[in-house]
């Protein structure tokens, strides 16, 4: 057997070193920081200054791109992104547009990390959807409280109202089945175009069908139009929210109207209310804090699908780095099956677990049911 010397082990590790620090993971990111979607893509693109710029000896560069809420522009920008060599996607910032780069990103074989609010990016899993991983809980994670919350006070008949578009139809898809299962009957069902400016019409049907409750699946500012206009046509019943409306700026246009909505969200809006008992307040309010911090102002839960994708991505580097070096092929499938073998990391918005079948892997423990009062989330204490 033929030993080498000292001193060229020592050249030897030195140049495996060397070759380490020198390494370097791209990720590309897109967000609608622009336009008409800017209220989600500014939150996720103010995170990016927070995220880590290396894993151990490997550096991480960002490669930055705004679609200006554009879908021919993310898709442009995502073709680009691919031809740089990136390691990983994070992004875009709407649940439209992600449907439409996940088939290119499947093609370049590399990971993406959507944080957008429809599971169908990821369900029902298929070729394509492996290679995709959901930065915010699934909807039947945080639908499962919301039926909870109506069978203790007695819903027995729900009207329902959503966006006309992937995700308000994956609000109703999900929520169907899970009323039925509750007893609940759905008695009026309608739509409305993120740029309407009113929905009365679909406010008085929804009225006349004389519901217990509703449930409106909106995102932000526009989930206050429903609810405004539900209020003003003298709807008394309770008025449900998604985690789509755990924005402030759902709270900034409703203003009085959405006094007691009763909202399904992640702890974080309220970091100061959550229970020393919750595995994820560390990370949370480390996050809040440090975008407080550098934006005087706390993040909408938009943000955190960007912050939590980097906290999988630290995760999941170091173990792809034993198989394979960035830039290539064999990484990027390393990073793919790192990304779903992973357990227990806790992120701002809960602890994930993910399997083959859910590239989302958050649990219930993700939520809580929130309300408004004096024009601020706290905690639904009934």
């Amino acid at each position: 057997m033929k030993f080498k010397s000292i001193p060229q082990l020592l050249v030897g590790l030195l140049l495996g070193l060397s070759l380490t620090a020198q390494a370097q993971v791209k990720i590309g990111v897109i967000t609608s920081a622009t336009g008409p979607a800017a209220f989600v893509g500014i939150p996720q693109k103010n995170t990016i200054a927070l995220l880590p710029k290396s894993v151990g000896n490997v550096s991480i560069e960002y490669l930055f791109y705004d679609d200006a809420s554009d879908s021919t522009q993310s898709v442009t920008l995502t073709k680009k992104l691919l031809s740089e060599n990136i390691d990983a996607f994070i992004g875009p910032s709407a649940s439209p547009v992600a449907m439409g780069v996940l088939g290119f990103l499947a093609e370049g074989q590399t990971p993406m990390l959507a944080p957008v609010g429809t599971p169908a990016v990821v369900l029902p899993m298929d070729d394509k959807k492996r290679w995709v991983f959901k930065t915010h809980p699934n909807d039947d994670v945080m639908g499962d409280v919301l039926v909870e919350h109506m069978t203790k006070a007695g819903v027995k008949t729900i009207g329902f109202i959503g966006r006309n578009d992937p995700y308000g139809e994956s609000w109703f898809k999900t929520m169907e089945p899970m009323f039925r299962k509750a007893n609940i009957q759905i008695v009026a069902n309608e739509r409305y175009n993120r740029q309407d400016t009113s929905v009365t019409a679909q406010a008085l049907k929804l009225i006349a069908a004389k519901p217990d409750a509703i449930l409106v699946a909106g995102v932000a500012a526009d989930a206050a139009l429903p609810h405004g206009q539900l209020v003003d046509s003298g709807f008394k019943g309770k008025i449900y929210q998604t985690h789509g409306a755990a924005s402030p700026a759902f709270i900034q246009i409703g203003g009085k109207k959405v006094e007691g909505a009763i909202v399904t969200s992640p702890w974080l809006l309220v970091t100061d209310e959550i229970p020393d008992a919750v595995s994820l307040k560390k990370v949370g309010v480390g996050y809040v804090n440090a975008y407080e911090k550098m934006y005087a102002s706390k993040p909408p839960i938009f943000g955190a699908g960007v912050y939590d994708a980097s906290l999988l991505l630290q995760s999941a580097i170091p173990e792809a780095l034993k198989k394979a070096k960035p830039g290539t092929v064999e990484f990027r499938a390393a990073l793919r099956d790192a990304l779903e073998a992973t357990k227990g990391v806790v992120c701002s918005q809960g602890v994930v677990n993910m399997t083959p079948p859910d590239h989302s892997g958050f649990g219930q423990h993700a939520r809580v049911l929130l309300t408004i009062k004096d024009g601020k989330f706290t905690t639904l204490k009934d």
